[in-house]
């Protein structure tokens, strides 16, 4: 097993890994911005090396600086979480060339997997279900226009580097196509430098399930879905397993419908494979993405498996269990960032003056703050994941509100007013929610 593991990362997936790594007697390397030397990673690392400044560029994504903190340290394995440069296909191959081990996708996997376009292709090879639309890339405007004719409106146009909904476009009827085509290539290629475009069907009344999987390179399991519907923006902010839309017939063969796509392109590690699902339950191959994800908690919690751990089992080359898993619980995540929903979600960075943590049976709390920690204003604005799992939907739903009622934070504004609203709300405690549900959702002041 290895002896030593870089993480290549910060705030609470940093601490999650370092966490498991001390369980397994793995020893772990800390890396930090200057913004980041009050964090709790850094604590609790048995090693700390400062790669850098604030800025992401220059620390976080700074990967001579992360090679070389591994290089000091004498890492054997470079966990890099999720975000950052965890689908990185260059740093992947760079760890390669430094014979220190990442721990996700090979660079091949991440460049197949990582554009969108190509990895639609793949899926359609293996027999997975994907939603109508253009072969490859659009060639052009015209080339645009004729497949939406073909396909028929609404149509989705999508950056094939894209991700959190940058270069996204819903397009209606024809004459909204060339403004749509050229706003969506400038965004595009302004946050990846790609301007490549393609095409699909526009799903309406959909969810976003997703399935869970782990491969050793030959074989590969699914471990069971994740609804994570209730987003805004194309980002998540509440996650849920089982899915209240679920059947067992449908867990079934979008299970298998996962396994195909891993075993398709040789995965190794864990990874999640998306889906859109109509209201008919007809699914559709939406991406796949090569690392652990911010919700893999309430998966761990529902049967009761630690995904991490498997991730490094992965990457040292054990096999696989070969167990497909279903969930024996229910568990409910919400995303605690430190915004203010009042104010259009708009982030808000700080001191925290006062911090208290819910708990109980059933609470689980993945974070980095506490007392007197100052949010920086340079990274992502989730400071924790809270996590409630109980026998049934609405047994977590009730346990949510209640640890919602009991977690205080103050010096800065945090999402904790809308969880609250949120879990009383009529509509998704009966299920009935798609992913257009927060443009309809009223949040009332208080």
């Amino acid at each position: 097993m290895f002896k030593k593991i870089l993480i290549a990362n910060r705030g609470e997936i940093a601490l999650r890994v370092i966490r498991t790594c001390k369980e397994m007697g793995i020893s772990t390397v800390a890396v930090y911005s200057t913004a980041d030397k009050d964090s709790l990673h850094v604590r609790f690392a048995d090693e700390a090396v400062c790669i850098g400044p604030a800025k992401s560029s220059e620390s976080y994504l700074n990967i001579p600086n992360i090679i070389a903190a591994a290089e000091i340290t004498n890492a054997d394995a470079i966990h890099p979480g999720y975000g950052f440069l965890s689908e990185n296909a260059k740093f992947s191959k760079i760890c390669q060339e430094n014979n220190i081990k990442f721990i996700g996708a090979s660079p091949e996997m991440i460049d197949a997997m990582g554009d969108k376009a190509s990895a639609k292709e793949t899926m359609i090879k293996a027999g997975v279900p994907v939603v109508p639309g253009s072969p490859g890339l659009l060639k052009d405007l015209a080339d645009a226009k004729a497949i939406a004719k073909k396909i028929k409106y609404p149509v989705m146009m999508k950056a094939t580097a894209g991700g959190g909904g940058k270069g996204m476009r819903v397009i209606w009827k024809e004459e909204e196509m060339e403004a749509a085509w050229e706003s969506a290539r400038q965004e595009s290629a302004a946050a990846f430098g790609n301007d490549g475009m393609y095409m699909e069907k526009f799903i309406e009344e959909p969810r976003h399930i997703e399935i869970q999987i782990a491969g050793d390179g030959k074989d590969a399991c699914h471990l069971s879905e994740r609804d994570c519907s209730i987003q805004r923006r194309h980002q998540k902010l509440v996650e849920e397993t089982p899915s209240p839309f679920m059947t067992p017939e449908l867990r079934k063969k979008m299970g298998e419908a996962a396994i195909k796509a891993a075993v398709a392109v040789k995965y190794e590690g864990v990874g999640t494979v998306e889906f859109l699902v109509d209201k008919n339950r007809d699914f559709y191959f939406m991406e796949m993405n090569t690392r652990i994800q911010v919700e893999h908690t309430i998966t761990e919690e529902v049967i009761n498996f630690d995904l991490i751990k498997e991730q490094i089992k992965l990457a040292w080359g054990d096999k696989i269990s070969g167990k497909n898993y279903e969930p024996q619980m229910h568990a409910i995540q919400c995303r605690i960032n430190a915004e203010d929903p009042f104010n259009d979600f708009r982030p808000s960075p700080g001191k925290i003056t006062t911090y208290h943590e819910p708990g109980g049976h059933g609470i689980r709390i993945d974070t980095h703050v506490y007392a007197s920690y100052v949010i920086p204003p340079y990274y992502d604005s989730m400071i924790a994941k809270l996590i409630t799992v109980a026998q049934t939907r609405e047994e977590a739903i009730t346990k949510m509100e209640r640890a919602l009622s009991e977690y205080i934070i103050e010096g800065v504004k945090s999402t904790i007013p809308f969880h609250v609203q949120l879990m009383k709300d009529k509509k998704f405690r009966e299920g009935d929610f798609t992913t257009k549900f927060m443009e309809t959702f009223k949040l009332k002041e208080i």
